[in-house]
């Protein structure tokens, strides 16, 4: 799975998504964060309520990473689950300050963290074993796809190139191990290769962002075209 190594070019990366988010937030009201985001079942508060105590989970592993004290991301989903829904609850201001804070947090853990701790195999919830560098790219991750699921007006299409080619190749390495991919060849709008799943198959090609959209079932193809029109049919992310 994809990593990120410790370098303060990955740090800006992460700090920049964070503060694009933030500056969306900025005149959220209790109303707008009670609203529906574009997840099935959550709110715009549970969105918040879950990047922010993200961050207490990732620090668990990285916990785990700097001591060998094994600490798992969480207890069990349903203490996961728990703990979104009672961080959902707070007001708008309340949870943009927990967003913060927790952006601020996780920045200055993984700048601190000790180098022999960035060499520590840890295993997030998801089930893999994994070094500190894939914590760095679950983190930017959830920073940019979650920002779009809170239907703020920022689209798969705002998020930076460097972002977005770190998270295709993080989305497609799951894919491509996934059982049900379809084979195909993903190209950008220059016709550049993307990526490819099996060998053979149609080509879909568009905008980087729009790619991503599509991998992570954010949408259903828009701007992308493929022979006959119709787009594989992918498994569901993560």
């Amino acid at each position: 799975m994809k990593s990120l190594p410790p370098t303060p070019e990955t740090f800006a990366l992460i700090a920049d998504a964070g503060n694009r988010l933030l500056r969306d937030l900025d005149r959220l009201t209790d109303a707008d964060a009670a609203a529906p985001s574009r997840l099935d079942g959550w709110s715009r508060a549970h969105v918040l309520s879950h990047l922010s105590a993200q961050v207490d989970a990732l620090e668990r592993l990285l916990h785990w990473a700097r001591t060998g004290t094994e600490t798992p991301q969480y207890a069990d989903r349903s203490a996961r689950d728990t703990e979104i829904e009672d961080g959902s609850r707070q007001p708008a201001a309340a949870l943009v300050e927990r967003v913060r804070g927790s952006a601020d947090r996780f920045l200055t853990t993984v700048r601190e963290l000790p180098d022999p701790a960035w060499q520590a195999v840890v295993r997030p919830f998801t089930g893999e074993l994994c070094t500190p560098g894939r914590i760095l790219v679950i983190r930017l991750r959830e920073l940019e796809v979650h920002h779009t699921d809170l239907g703020l007006g920022y689209g798969f299409g705002d998020i930076p190139r460097p972002a977005v080619d770190v998270l295709l190749d993080d989305v497609s390495g799951y894919l491509a191990a996934a059982d049900g991919t379809p084979p195909c060849t993903l190209r950008d709008d220059t016709g550049a290769r993307v990526t490819a799943f099996g060998s053979g198959g149609p080509v879909v090609t568009g905008p980087r962002g729009a790619l991503l959209a599509w991998l992570t079932g954010r949408s259903t193809g828009e701007g992308l075209t493929a022979p006959g029109g119709a787009l594989p049919r992918l498994p569901a992310w993560i």
